[in-house]
């Protein structure tokens, strides 16, 4: 039940923040950031047996660690992405935060040519 832990810490987070904002805004903000990287701090155990078990099924599949490790890249940038542009959106910046997101799709972008070059050269292998 880590999910009532979770939920119950963002809940006191909300409610602390929402007090604290009516007196010291710039105080809120921070109050936020720290609820949400301890949030985030919480998870990174279960990231990391995500991680462990696709790694360790790609290598019994004998599927090139490369392209594994590219997905989890491109995860982990979205999430991030995505972590950053909300506290933009929370602070009202929703500029700042449309450009993180933009720079996470580039991002994205640029892995994926390696693996989609690798995908045309075997495409073009097959053709006689």
């Amino acid at each position: 039940m880590e999910i009532v832990q979770v939920v119950g810490l963002g809940l006191i987070g909300t409610i602390f923040t929402i007090v604290v904002k009516q007196y010291r805004p710039e105080l809120a903000l921070q109050l936020s950031l720290v609820v949400g990287l301890i949030i985030f701090i919480l998870m990174v155990d279960r990231i990391a047996v995500i991680v462990d078990v696709m790694r360790r099924l790609a290598e019994e599949a004998n599927i090139d660690l490369v392209y594994v490790n590219t997905i989890l890249k491109v995860i982990g940038i979205a999430y991030i992405a995505e972590f950053g542009a909300q506290i933009c959106r929370d602070a009202g910046e929703n500029i700042i935060a449309s450009k993180i997101e933009f720079a996470g799709k580039i991002m994205i972008m640029v892995l994926g040519v390696p693996i989609m070059i690798s995908i045309l050269e075997s495409i073009l292998q097959l053709l006689p």
